[in-house]
């Protein structure tokens, strides 16, 4: 098991983690936190080669995805980075990558009722009006759990803060900041259910949040 433990935070910067070879060739990543092996909750870096490719399957509790760098495809499309879905179970794909491409997967994640196929170009979506000068993209919503991406513009502060539920966080670009640590464009930062934080920046920072999914 890998930072199975939600009671405690973790900080990861993704970009100081090597590479790991997965079961298919051209497919490595940087796990982040793992239940098995090759099965149940896991949270990854995922890159593949061009020309890399899964068989088909499907993902039992679901998979969430956040397309990084390139073109994630599968046989509905070619997706590129900004591109977030969540599958539920039941959807069933093969996906690929003729050139490459890197994102963040989330599997095994769901809550059993929410079946939602999504599928979000943040590249077009619509940004709305958050705290100050924040601007706040929603992806998806259920019960307790929220999730978004969040854009800083430069030496803006967020009000100091509680995560009833908890809080992940995967830094796209920027730098987020506040009392514990800095955390640079790659940093993968999870905080436990009644944990709080004062977060800043000092640059444009855009950030992908998950909040209330850790009680």
């Amino acid at each position: 098991m890998l930072n199975m433990d939600f009671d405690r935070r973790v900080v990861i910067n993704t970009r100081n983690k090597e590479w790991v070879a997965s079961p298919r060739p051209g497919v490595c990543r940087k796990p982040l936190a793992r239940e098995e092996a090759e099965r149940g909750h896991a949270t990854s870096i995922v890159r593949y080669d061009p020309g890399a490719s899964f068989s088909v399957h499907d993902h039992p509790l679901g998979e969430e995805i956040l397309v990084l760098e390139g073109v994630f495809s599968d046989e509905s499309g070619d997706y590129p980075a900004g591109t977030y879905f969540r599958n539920p179970e039941g959807f069933r794909h093969a996906p690929f990558s003729k050139e490459g491409c890197v994102i963040l997967v989330k599997l095994h994640q769901f809550k059993p009722d929410d079946l939602e196929h999504v599928c979000i170009d943040t590249n077009t979506a619509e940004w709305m009006p958050g705290q100050g000068n924040i601007e706040v993209m929603p992806l998806h919503e259920f019960e307790s759990e929220s999730v978004a991406l969040v854009r800083w513009p430069a030496a803006e502060n967020f009000k100091p803060h509680v995560h009833a539920g908890g809080e992940e966080i995967y830094v796209i670009s920027g730098e987020l900041i506040d009392e514990h640590g800095r955390y640079p464009a790659g940093t993968w930062v999870r905080s436990p259910h009644m944990s709080s934080h004062h977060p800043f920046v000092e640059l444009d920072t855009l950030i992908w949040v998950k909040v209330g999914h850790l009680a």
